[in-house]
């Protein structure tokens, strides 16, 4: 059996992605599924008002809403995004996450190899 480079997932079985993270009061959660040099693959799920602050990342960070909406800012721009759109934050650019109501999303981010 060879080593599987996605993780915390059921394989070869149709899922809803959403219902593999839970809302927690008053808590960020998160479900890795895959961890490496070039790609990452987490999901979120953020109660209301819950927040990553302002940081940046060496890899371009895609974000694809699952449920909810939250208040993406990339640089100083701030941005609405909710179920079913996408937001792409570049490498280098300071961004941040702001639940303005209960949101899941998965978040994808892509390495250069160094």
């Amino acid at each position: 059996m060879s080593e599987h480079l996605i993780k915390n997932i059921v394989f070869a079985t149709p899922i809803i992605l959403e219902n593999l993270v839970e809302y927690q009061s008053g808590q960020v959660v998160s479900r890795t599924l895959a961890q490496g040099k070039t790609l990452s693959l987490t999901l979120f799920a953020f109660d209301q008002g819950e927040e990553i602050s302002a940081h940046s990342s060496p890899g371009d960070a895609m974000v694809y809403i699952l449920d909810g909406t939250a208040e993406i800012t990339i640089g100083e721009e701030k941005f609405t995004v909710s179920k079913g759109q996408t937001i792409v934050m570049p490498a280098g650019i300071p961004h941040a996450l702001l639940a303005t109501e209960r949101f899941k999303m998965l978040l994808i981010v892509v390495f250069k190899l160094q």
